[in-house]
């Protein structure tokens, strides 16, 4: 096996929109025999006024096709930004690098249909990089859900001999990977399991006065609607009563969100309300989340004891942290502990920036890197497309 190494950078913008992650990661090995070092992560913001043109165009479709092609514009320069800055801080040139690995900012995910927006051929102009990109498509077309698209990497990374573990990623959706010990790659399951910061967010956006509830500081003085209600909430989206594997995008959710929290009286019928009210909304979103998380795990994790291993930045909102450890609690989750990525050597908000360059290295070595007992594909195939060094 050639075990040389070479450096890739992995970039990742999630469903919450709030900017670009980029990890310098030099890989060792080829295919299943990756190992990967992280030597830097950056993280770029987007403006706000560009954050919240994408919320526009994802929420409601509308818009002409010139605001498209200017937001596809204006997010890759922002990635750009965020490969230049990681690249210098880690003293690496385009030379250095293998290539640069891209999910794109999600606008649209409906099995088979799917839009992750994204110029590659401006960014390598910019960075005078390769770049891969469009990861999804290849899944799709042989049938998959197109995600979970990073438990190639969760299994490369942190799969263990003996010891089940789920990682658990928060970021606008949560989802999952189970490893059970000693596991082969197919033995892999993955799923999104539900929300994670996505109501909170758009609470705080459409309601409240921040792009996010920051620390969970404002759900943190509300009171949670009751879990009851919380479950009944779930149980009539039927999302979450299908059978794996399935995946999730935030509109949708957004949408069943607000039928359902007018129904059950969660919001003031007007869009000013108090901040208690705001507490108690943000807090009863954190309640749904947690309670969609809980289940997930009990119908993978219930008998074993199992390692819960989270990223993203939803475990540093303290109130769905309590929460998502509390509900494990009641559905008597006893055998579960919770750690994090960066107790075992990835920052959480790197680590699915590191996946992507993974997933890149499996593209430039022809090996298949999605997982169809995650995805639903008939078959295994290789990610991406690629665009050359200009």
């Amino acid at each position: 096996m050639d075990t040389d190494a070479r450096i890739l950078l992995g970039m990742m913008s999630g469903t919450s929109a709030d900017g670009v992650d980029a990890a310098a990661v030099r890989i060792t090995g080829r295919g299943r025999g990756m190992s990967a070092e992280l030597l830097r992560h950056t993280h770029a913001p987007y403006e706000p006024n560009l954050r919240a043109r994408i919320f526009k165009l994802r929420g409601d479709g509308h818009g002409s096709f010139a605001e498209y092609a200017a937001i596809c514009r204006a997010l890759t320069l922002v990635h750009a930004d965020a490969a230049k800055a990681c690249m210098d801080s880690a003293g690496l040139t385009s030379d250095d690098i293998a290539a640069i690995a891209v999910h794109g900012q999600t606008f649209f995910h409906e099995p088979p249909d799917t839009i992750q927006l994204f110029d590659p051929a401006l960014l390598a102009w910019h960075t005078g990089c390769q770049v891969i990109s469009d990861f999804r498509r290849a899944d799709l077309a042989a049938g998959g859900q197109g995600a979970p698209l990073v438990p190639f990497a969760d299994w490369l990374l942190f799969r263990h001999p003996t010891k089940h573990r789920v990682l658990l990623n928060l970021g606008g959706i949560a989802n999952l990977t189970y490893l059970p010990a000693g596991c082969e790659l197919e033995d892999v399951i993955a799923f999104d399991c539900g929300p994670a910061n996505c109501l909170s967010d758009h609470i705080m956006r459409t309601r409240g006065d921040a792009a996010f509830d920051e620390g969970g500081w404002r759900a943190m003085g509300g009171e949670c609607k009751s879990g009851v209600a919380c479950l009944e909430m779930l149980e009539e989206f039927d999302f979450f009563s299908r059978r794996p594997p399935k995946s999730l995008d935030v509109p949708e959710l957004i949408d069943k969100f607000e039928q359902k929290a007018s129904a059950h009286n969660l919001f003031d019928p007007y869009l000013t309300i108090t901040e208690h009210q705001l507490g108690f909304a943000l807090r009863t979103a954190n309640g749904i989340a947690s309670q969609a998380i809980a289940e997930a795990l009990v119908d993978i994790a219930a008998d074993e004891p199992t390692d819960v291993i989270v990223s993203g930045g939803g475990w540093s909102n303290l109130d769905l942290r309590r929460q998502v450890i509390e509900d494990s609690q009641t559905y008597r989750l006893d055998r579960i502990r919770f750690a994090t990525t960066a107790d075992h050597g990835v920052p959480t908000d790197a680590k699915e920036a590191v996946a992507f360059a993974l997933l890149g290295a499996a593209t430039l070595d022809g090996e298949p890197s999605n997982v169809p007992s995650a995805t639903g594909a008939s078959r295994s195939v290789v990610l991406g497309a690629i665009t050359p060094r200009p």
